[in-house]
């Protein structure tokens, strides 16, 4: 089998230009995965507020809703509930931090969400 030659002066330029662009490739790699985890996170406090609000509509005691929503909202989350007239609104809050297994310092997100749902007739928060 014959080797095919390359032309003076050009060997190597594969390494070259790989290392080059490995680093740009890890680091939108690492973008990705810090966007996607932000993206998760968000999820996890829609559905808390969510929950939060729907439980406070059936009538659910506030420390009861606060207790669940701690455990099942990301660490961190702050659960403020304001009720106007038939109506109760969830609003679950969080910093969410860039993850420490990315070794690489990303700015933290604010993250929240908030819902508002009726009070449903003959709950303990009917008025």
């Amino acid at each position: 089998m014959r080797e095919i030659a390359s032309p003076a002066g050009e060997g190597g330029m594969v390494t070259a230009e790989t290392a080059v662009v490995l680093p740009i490739v890890a680091a939108f790699v690492l973008g990705l995965l810090w966007l996607t985890s932000a993206a998760i996170t968000e999820i996890r406090v829609v559905d808390a507020s969510r929950d939060a609000a729907r439980a406070l509509a059936r009538g659910a005691d506030e420390a009861g809703v606060r207790a669940a929503i701690a455990a099942s909202a990301p660490a961190g989350s702050e659960l403020s509930i304001v009720h106007d007239g038939d109506q109760v609104t969830a609003e679950v809050a969080v910093t969410a931090e860039a993850p420490g297994w990315l070794l690489v310092p990303l700015p933290a997100i604010a993250l929240h969400a908030s819902a508002t749902t009726q009070v449903e007739p003959g709950s303990q928060g009917d008025g």
